[in-house]
């Protein structure tokens, strides 16, 4: 095996070790977040496989002397020359360098949906804290405490009486 295979292998195997996927599952709040996570994860873990199973792996080295002894030495002499004169060719990534930099793009975005996300869902929990404090109150609160909590409805409900506006 080469060892640019092998060093691939090293680098997909501990880097699946150190992605927290169920910690990534968490933060999404659409389904067609998921369903693109879930194909992002099926998709890693179909190559890391392959390249644990296919590329990890040291042949065998082929037993020259038995077959020297078994079959004779011209015959295995011949196979063993040829053989030994077949040049693998070594591995030159191509498509790495072309992606690169749409992954690298897609990371910055991420972060960005992320932060955004994040923020979106600190914002609707004030909100749904706040309707539900609402919700509970309601029955027994004035009017001056509703206007406590939005000075601006009251702002305007005292320019509409001043000006005599009623709304129609």
């Amino acid at each position: 095996m080469s060892g640019t295979v092998k060093k691939i292998t090293d680098v997909a195997f501990k880097a699946s070790r150190n992605i927290d996927w169920d910690g990534m599952a968490k933060l999404l709040v659409s389904d067609e977040a998921r369903k693109e996570f879930n194909n992002l994860r099926r998709a890693f873990d179909e190559v890391n496989s392959q390249l644990e199973t296919k590329f990890s792996q040291e042949p065998e080295p082929i037993n020259w002397e038995h077959y020297r002894k078994e079959i004779g030495p011209r015959l295995v002499d011949v196979y063993k020359e040829a053989y030994e004169s077949i040049e693998i060719p070594k591995y030159v990534d191509t498509i790495t360098p072309q992606y690169k930099p749409k992954f690298d793009s897609l990371l910055v975005e991420l972060k960005e949906a992320e932060e955004k996300s994040l923020k979106e869902s600190e914002r609707l929990e004030k909100e749904i804290a706040e309707v539900q404090e609402l919700k509970q109150k309601i029955s027994t609160m004035t009017a001056d405490e509703y206007f406590e909590k939005h000075p601006e409805l009251k702002k305007k409900f005292d320019d509409e009486i001043r000006n005599d506006y009623w709304g129609y």
